[in-house]
C-alpha cells in the first residue's frame, strides 16, 4: 500500500562540501567543446526520442539547471538511502550531478550511469576520475542490464522528460534486486518553481501562445501530486513513500536569472527564442519588472520544490 510521508528531519550528509566545484569547472570546459551548436537528445513534453532542448553553451546549461541539480543531489541521496558496498544505477545522469555526488555519500562498490544524450555521456566520461563509475549511452525505457543487477536505481530530474515514464519505472524495478530500492525526483513545476512560473505567467499575459507552453511545462509526466507514487505501486514496488525536497535558487541579479533563458537554453529558452523582436522586447521587460518587483535589481532567492518518491522491490 502506497503511503505519503512528511519530509524527514535532515540528517548530516557525508557529501564533501566542495565536491562539485572543481568538477563543475571541468564539465564546463568539456561540454563547451562538444555541445556548442548541437541538440540534446531528450524526451521532452511528450515528444519522440529527440527533442529541441538546446545546449547552446556549458555555462548557459550550468546557469539554467546544473548548479541546482547538484544542490538537489545530496538531499535526494539521503532520501534514497544508499549504503556502503552497494551497486547503484543512475538513470539519466546528464553531466553527472548525481553520479559524482554518490561516491562522497557512501563507499559504493560500483556506480553505473546512463543517459540518452551522447553529448552529455561524452562530457561525463571525460570528467570521470573514479574507477568505480561507468558511464554509457542508453535508453531509460530499455535499460541494457540483466534483471536484479543493482542494489538501487536512482533518477534525478529525468522522469518528467520521458513521455512513457511508467516504462522507465518498470525498467528501474527490473534491474534492481529483490529488496533493493528504486527512487526518483522531479521538480514540481506547477506549485514548486515560482521563478520559472514567474516567467511563464508573465509571458502568458502578453502572448496567448505562452498559455499552451505553460500547461505543458506545469504538467510534464510524474509532476501531478501522487503521480509517481501511483506509478511506483502500479509497477509492483512496495513500501512506496513520497516526500518533498526543497532547495533555494539564489540569483545575484536579473542577468544571472535571465541570461541562460534569453540565450535559448532549455524549454523556456526555446520559447523565448521563438518570439518576434517586438514581442520579445515586451516579454524581456515584463519579466525584468516581475523579478525586480519594484525594487532595485540585485540578489533574489526563489524556493524550488521537488517531488521525491521511493519504493522497494518485493523479496522473491
Amino acid at each position: 500500500m502506497a503511503r505519503r510521508v512528511e519530509p524527514r528531519t535532515k540528517r548530516p550528509s557525508r557529501l564533501h562540501p566542495s565536491s562539485g566545484t572543481g568538477r563543475a569547472r571541468t564539465i564546463y570546459a568539456l561540454v563547451q567543446g562538444v555541445a556548442r551548436g548541437t541538440m540534446r537528445s531528450l524526451r521532452l513534453w511528450g515528444a519522440p526520442m529527440t527533442s529541441s532542448f538546446n545546449v547552446q553553451s556549458a555555462t548557459g546549461y550550468e546557469q539554467l539547471m546544473g548548479r541546482w541539480s547538484r544542490q538537489l543531489a545530496p538531499p535526494f541521496i539521503d532520501f534514497a538511502g544508499i549504503a556502503d558496498g552497494e551497486r547503484v544505477l543512475d538513470v539519466g545522469c546528464g553531466t553527472g550531478s548525481l553520479t559524482f555526488a554518490l561516491p562522497h555519500a557512501a563507499d559504493l562498490s560500483e556506480i553505473t550511469a546512463i543517459d540518452f544524450s551522447p553529448v552529455f555521456v561524452e562530457a561525463a566520461i571525460k570528467a570521470n576520475t573514479d574507477p568505480r563509475i561507468k558511464i554509457q549511452q542508453a535508453d531509460a525505457c530499455a535499460l541494457p542490464f540483466a534483471d536484479a543487477s543493482f542494489d538501487r536505481a536512482l533518477a534525478l530530474l529525468v522522469l518528467h522528460f520521458v513521455p512513457e515514464a511508467g516504462k522507465a519505472v518498470a525498467e528501474m524495478r527490473r534491474v534492481t534486486r529483490p529488496g533493493g530500492v528504486v527512487a526518483a525526483v522531479v521538480w514540481d513545476h506547477l506549485g514548486g518553481m515560482p521563478g520559472m512560473r514567474m516567467v511563464l505567467d508573465t509571458a502568458a499575459m502578453l502572448d496567448e501562445n505562452a498559455e499552451q507552453i505553460r500547461s505543458r511545462y506545469c504538467f510534464q509526466p510524474m509532476m501531478r501530486p501522487g503521480e509517481m507514487m501511483q506509478s511506483f505501486a502500479a509497477h509492483g514496488l512496495e513500501k512506496v513513500e513520497q516526500t518533498s525536497l526543497m532547495i533555494r535558487m539564489d540569483y545575484q541579479s536579473f542577468e544571472d536569472f535571465w541570461q541562460p533563458i534569453a540565450a535559448g537554453e532549455g524549454p523556456l529558452g526555446k520559447y523565448v527564442g521563438s518570439l518576434d523582436q517586438g514581442l520579445r522586447a515586451k516579454v524581456d521587460a515584463a519579466v525584468r519588472a516581475a523579478y525586480e518587483a519594484g525594487q532595485p535589481d540585485g540578489p533574489r532567492s526563489f524556493a524550488a520544490v521537488a517531488w521525491a518518491c521511493r519504493g522497494t522491490v518485493p523479496e522473491a
